[in-house]
């Protein structure tokens, strides 16, 4: 049985309670690895380490920092075979979708933020003959990073990195349920060389070494990705003690196909919207609205589609669609889906938990499920689910469309499907969402702000929006 280490001052080791977590494979329901269970001991020298390498680390020159973090992402690109097989195992997600999307991401992201670093400018405003001002952009000091299960190693990275860029150092959790690839990454991080206490791994559960995180007072920010509920308790607990916070919580996103659209490619990208990575995705298109005129053609054409999605063992190249993350999790979706019906909803396929034959009998595999006859205002068309379950619903106007899309608490991602441009314009004007997509779905140029509006969370990453969330503006006013 492994055992998976905390990765403090640039040393491996145990939890200091000597307790550890069971760490389950989702496809055969088989523990095959054990997490620390860290505590507020372990959390104080993972701090004390930051405090240490933080003068060092921050004073660094811009070209060292890159350097070595071109070197880190070049390392993690090598092993992507290797993360892409962890993290198959260890979330549940098809080998194939691991391979193209998180190993492929987390280099990406390191290296991107490498570059950043080097591009990064501060301001400056001249006040005629009397004065000038220019603006500092200095790293904050010790920062908490905390990361979901979804995109272990790929979102773990995308906060890592910019923060490390901007010249601060991390104590960082990874989620308890999929800490596989961030173990993996905290040994990539030591033989590459970043010096000892920059970043610091904890391992352990959210509301024990999490919540910790968040309260310690020399931890200056926090940026974590999860939850609506928790993010408002990190929230609470974070704004009466002044720390910077980023928060990328929940969404409901609306999926708004127009009869104008290209439909053949449409059907094919919505289905691809709706059910990646088992629909674990936060950026998923859950609620499907689609044009009267052409509903029961696209429905026929969509259900047709998902029906042919192959369900199998993750670690399979054939399959599309792997195991949902946990048990808890798999009892979370399976119980929406008889509220679903409970709540009027006629079931159009999938709908069951699925077997898997072979090693992964016992998995916690769920067929793509798809409803419709269901209102907006029903919990099935208000909850995040975070699982393979989507709702068809016709309108027939943009006025229409526009009401059902912006009908929820959530603001995180929207995409529309239509070949006219002034609608296209129009819309996305008019939408209550901090990313749109037109015609396409989960295309992202990392210079561009991720984040969502309302009850999907605070502050933007990517890009230069990392950036500045990782430092502190201060202003310096010279007087001719």
């Amino acid at each position: 049985m492994q055992r998976i280490e905390n990765y403090i001052n640039g040393e491996f080791c145990a939890p200091d309670s000597g307790e550890y977590l069971d760490n389950v494979e989702p496809a055969t329901g088989a523990v095959y690895s054990q997490i620390p269970e860290s505590n507020d001991q372990d959390l104080s020298r993972a701090v004390a380490a930051a405090k240490q390498a933080f003068p060092t680390w921050s004073s660094t020159s811009i070209e060292d920092r890159s350097r070595l973090l071109m070197k880190i992402a070049d390392a993690v690109e090598a092993a992507s075979d290797e993360l892409a097989k962890a993290e198959a195992i260890d979330n549940g997600k098809p080998v194939t979708f691991a391979k193209a999307v998180d190993s492929y991401r987390a280099s990406a992201n390191i290296r991107f933020f490498a570059n950043a670093c080097t591009q990064f400018a501060s301001e400056s405003h001249g006040m005629g003959n009397l004065a000038v001002n220019y603006t500092l952009r200095d790293p904050i000091g010790v920062v908490g990073t905390i990361s979901p299960w979804n995109f272990p190693l790929y979102l773990f990275t995308w906060k890592i990195a910019p923060a490390l860029a901007a010249g601060n150092t991390v104590v960082a959790k990874p989620s308890e349920v999929t800490p596989m690839t961030a173990y993996l990454f905290s040994k990539i991080c030591a033989d590459a060389g970043l010096p000892k206490g920059v970043l610091n791994i904890l391992h352990g559960s959210g509301g024990n070494i999490g919540q910790q995180i968040v309260e310690h007072q020399d931890i200056k920010a926090i940026s974590f990705t999860g939850g609506t509920a928790t993010g408002k308790k990190l929230a609470a607990t974070a704004a009466p003690m002044f720390k910077k916070l980023s928060l990328e919580l929940g969404g409901k996103n609306p999926t708004l196909v127009f009869a104008d659209c290209d439909f053949d490619n449409t059907v094919k990208e919505v289905v691809r919207a709706a059910f990646s990575n088992q629909g674990q995705i936060c950026l998923c298109g859950s609620r499907i609205y689609i044009e009267r005129s052409i509903y029961d053609k696209f429905k026929q054409a969509f259900i047709k589609q998902v029906k042919q999605l192959t369900i199998g063992d993750p670690l399979e190249k054939t399959t599309q669609h792997g195991a949902l993350v946990s048990k808890p999790h798999m009892e979370k979706v399976l119980s929406y889906i008889e509220l679903a019906k409970q709540e009027g909803g006629k079931l159009l396929t999938g709908g069951n938990r699925f077997t898997v034959s072979g090693r992964c009998e016992q998995g916690f595999f769920v067929e793509p499920t798809v409803f419709e006859n269901l209102p907006l205002d029903c919990r099935t068309n208000q909850e995040e689910i975070f699982g393979p379950v989507c709702t068809l619903q016709p309108f027939d106007n943009d006025d229409e469309a526009l009401t059902l899309a912006n009908g929820t608490d959530y603001g995180l991602a929207t995409s529309v499907w239509t070949n006219d441009l002034k609608r296209a314009h129009r819309l996305s004007k008019q939408l209550h969402f901090g990313i749109v997509w037109i015609n396409s779905w989960l295309l992202r140029d990392l210079r561009t702000p991720f984040g969502g509006v309302k009850a999907s969370g605070v502050g933007r990453e990517g890009g230069f929006e990392a950036m500045k969330f990782f430092t502190e503006p201060k202003n310096v006013c010279v007087k001719y």
